[in-house]
């Protein structure tokens, strides 16, 4: 029997999490190090993961299946496709940075009644998370899947409402509060979206007589399973309900800026970078695999809906004044292109909604850090309260800047790539759709180019004035980021020869093909 190499991924950050949790309280410091360490290991773990993986090979490799709950044929199966692994890496890849850029976030607070913290279970939280982000990915057993696509939500509802972002202008009694809205009104959207999904996850073995999700898409394939037309159409609103929460997709969105502006910058960054991927990647895995011909009778709606994610989310962006909500807002933005990638139902816009999962996840790490960098030295979020400080803190504002230019999709770094292949695909089959989608682009460099003259150019503020620039640690964590935005922007290559067999095995299940190009015959 050969290695598991798929439950040992997924597993790792699980035991870490144990281990982390159970550190004496005294400990702080060797809890962070041994959370540290697993993420790593991890990390070299999904690095095998992607070397032994064979973008030529079968659809789904290093599978594993074992018996589960016989009586109601439910089994342990997992395996990977190119989008599920390259989204395995991702998740692996910027765990160790968010427990680093998190080092001193669940550290003791000091306040008017001295408070205490559990810094142990802040980072066993996060490795919690992670392993089920992971056999989220790799799992291709439905009902699997579904308990931990459901199960992230409590680790996630305790990082929101028991770690906040201390930079909160009104004081912790009322930072409390808005935490634990925010912290419930996350889990009460998640948790309404899930139980529609165990609804559909229940109709599903009721048709099909077994949760397989590679079993139930062959016999969709080849005819032996025929689902009645409104049956499937009802169960595919179920599955794709949940996801669009969890995405998120407008108008199921409005917890997110909630969620990101009340959690630590390190958790922002876990909702939106590494979370929200699942809505997103389940959508091409399940959505679409499972239900075709509903997937199909959908497109037209969800296309609308994901323009209106596009343009609302800039539009809010360009008028906050929280810089946390801005990104949360972007981000809104950002999902919209990776749903419109989705249902354009081309290779050239599903190839991008898979890249921009992995470049997103990248580059809004990358810019949300380093604005949690910044928070930190001043104490606020407002965007009034910085100016000029990029005469003080010239790294911080000079990595800042990539960042944000990276959010607007600039040539040359990582995200211009994917968002440039989701518009293509979008317009080769609904050219309206493209065009309207194409202004968020320019709404993106309104809200990005504003953000960073506001907070990092003009005069130095008086409260900024002696503003450090970043760190050691601070660096180790942006730097590998911003390279990385760089190499991807320049040559996405590696990324795009993993995926696109998996999204051409997506196009096939659906039974669609590109559209041809309308060339008119030379007179």
């Amino acid at each position: 029997m050969s290695f598991p190499l798929l439950t040992a991924t997924a597993a790792l950050p699980a035991i870490g999490a144990v281990v982390t949790a159970a550190v004496p309280a005294a400990r702080r410091n060797a809890a962070k190090s041994l959370a540290l360490v697993f993420s790593l290991a991890t990390l070299a773990l999904a690095i095998v993961v992607l070397v032994r993986f064979d973008p030529d090979g079968g659809r789904y490799q290093l599978t594993e299946s074992h018996s589960w709950i016989a009586d109601f044929g439910v089994r342990y199966e997992l395996g990977v496709d190119g989008i599920g692994v390259a989204l395995v890496a991702l998740t692996a890849l910027l765990i160790p940075f968010i427990i680093l850029a998190g080092w001193h976030d669940a550290d003791p607070l000091e306040t008017g009644n001295k408070r205490w913290r559990p810094t142990q279970g802040f980072f066993a939280l996060i490795l919690a998370v992670e392993a089920m982000v992971i056999i989220s990915f790799e799992a291709t057993d439905v009902f699997l899947f579904y308990i931990f696509f459901e199960a992230m939500l409590i680790p996630m509802y305790f990082l929101i409402g028991g770690f906040g972002d201390r930079a909160h202008e009104h004081g912790e009694e009322v930072a409390s509060t808005q935490r634990s809205y925010a912290a419930v009104k996350f889990l009460l959207y998640n948790l309404v979206g899930g139980l529609i999904m165990l609804a559909a996850v229940i109709g599903l073995y009721v048709v099909a007589g077994n949760f397989s999700l590679t079993e139930i898409a062959e016999a969709r394939a080849n005819g032996t399973l025929d689902m009645a037309t409104n049956t499937e159409r009802w169960l595919f609103l179920g599955f794709f309900f949940a996801f669009a929460v969890k995405a998120p997709l407008w108008p199921l969105h409005t917890w997110l800026p909630n969620a990101m502006g009340e959690a630590t910058t390190p958790v922002a960054v876990l909702i939106t970078a590494v979370v929200d991927k699942v809505g997103t990647f389940a959508m091409l895995r399940f959505c679409l695999q499972l239900f075709p011909e509903a997937s199909k009778w959908a497109t037209p709606a969800i296309l609308v809906l994901a323009v209106i994610s596009i343009i609302y989310g800039a539009l809010l962006a360009v008028g906050q004044r929280d810089i946390k909500r801005l990104v949360a807002y972007a981000s809104i933005s950002h999902f919209g292109f990776i749903i419109l990638g989705i249902f354009a139902m081309t290779s050239q816009g599903q190839s991008g909604a898979t890249l921009y999962m992995v470049n997103h996840g990248i580059s809004t790490a990358a810019l949300m850090l380093v604005a949690g960098f910044l928070i930190s030295r001043r104490g606020s979020r407002l965007i009034a309260d910085y100016g000029g400080v990029q005469k003080v803190a010239p790294v911080l504002a000079g990595t800042f800047l990539i960042g944000g230019l990276a959010t607007l999709s600039l040539p040359g770094l990582a995200p211009f790539v994917s968002e440039f292949l989701v518009l293509v695909g979008t317009f080769a089959r609904y050219p309206a759709i493209g065009i309207i989608a194409t202004f968020g682009i320019v709404l993106a460099a309104l809200y990005t180019l504003v953000l960073y003259q506001r907070t990092m150019t003009g005069p130095v503020k008086p409260e900024v004035s002696a503003m450090p620039d970043l760190r050691a640690r601070e660096l180790v964590v942006v730097a590998p980021l911003i390279v990385l935005l760089i190499f991807l922007g320049v040559y996405p290559k590696p990324v795009t020869d993993i995926v696109n067999p998996a999204v051409k095995q997506t196009l096939s299940d659906v039974h669609k093909k590109d559209p041809q190009p309308e060339v008119e015959a030379a007179k």
